[in-house]
């Protein structure tokens, strides 16, 4: 019986001391940081944010900055399309005449007003304006005929203000045929004033 009670006894004061360990780990602080060491950690945990913060500003900052990078990009290729454009309408854009004449028609100082212009615009470009014809006539005749409709063109690029030495004219008669045809619509297609870049 004493052997139960002291028993008892031990088990008690177990239980006591298990306890008041438990309540005092509970309460415990870590004793390991100092109030000082503690306020350092603060304020680098500020200090960390604050440069998160930053970089989420530099962050949008680049973004912008690549948007509107992307923007310039995208509007100088629009530019160059156009401008690749307006040459290949320069180039492919001929001018019409008559039959046996190498006179400018309305239509055709119409189309070389916007040729003038581009030409004001690429004062750097030199042309060759090549003057062609239709299958009817003599070889000779039909040079000199494409001759003449090419000078006919150059005349009034220069009367426009388009520096001569910019402007060079050849004639192929009839070699060059746009249409092989041998009828009025592809004779009219034929007698043309073309340009060509240097």
């Amino acid at each position: 019986m004493k052997f139960q009670r002291l028993r008892l006894k031990v088990g008690l004061l177990l239980l006591i001391v298990s306890f008041l360990f438990v309540a005092s780990c509970a309460k415990h602080r870590d004793i390991s940081t100092t109030p000082a060491e503690e306020s350092i950690e603060a304020a680098e945990t500020d200090r960390q944010a604050g440069e998160e913060e930053q970089e989420q500003g530099i962050s949008e900052e680049d973004i912008a900055a690549r948007q509107k990078a992307e923007a310039a990009a995208e509007k100088r290729r629009l530019q160059a399309e156009k401008e690749r454009a307006a040459k290949q309408e320069f180039i492919n854009e001929n001018v019409y005449f008559g039959f046996d004449d190498s006179s400018l028609t309305k239509k055709a100082r119409q189309i070389l007003k916007e040729k003038v212009e581009w030409l004001r615009k690429h004062s750097d470009v030199e042309v060759v304006i090549e003057g062609h014809c239709d299958e009817r006539g003599t070889k000779e005749y039909n040079m000199a005929l494409g001759q003449r409709r090419a000078q006919s063109i150059k005349n009034f690029l220069v009367n426009a203000g388009i520096d001569a030495h910019r402007l060079e004219t050849i004639s192929y008669g009839e070699e060059r045929p746009v249409d092989p045809r041998h009828n009025e619509m592809a004779w009219a297609k034929n007698r043309r004033g073309h340009f060509r870049i240097k």
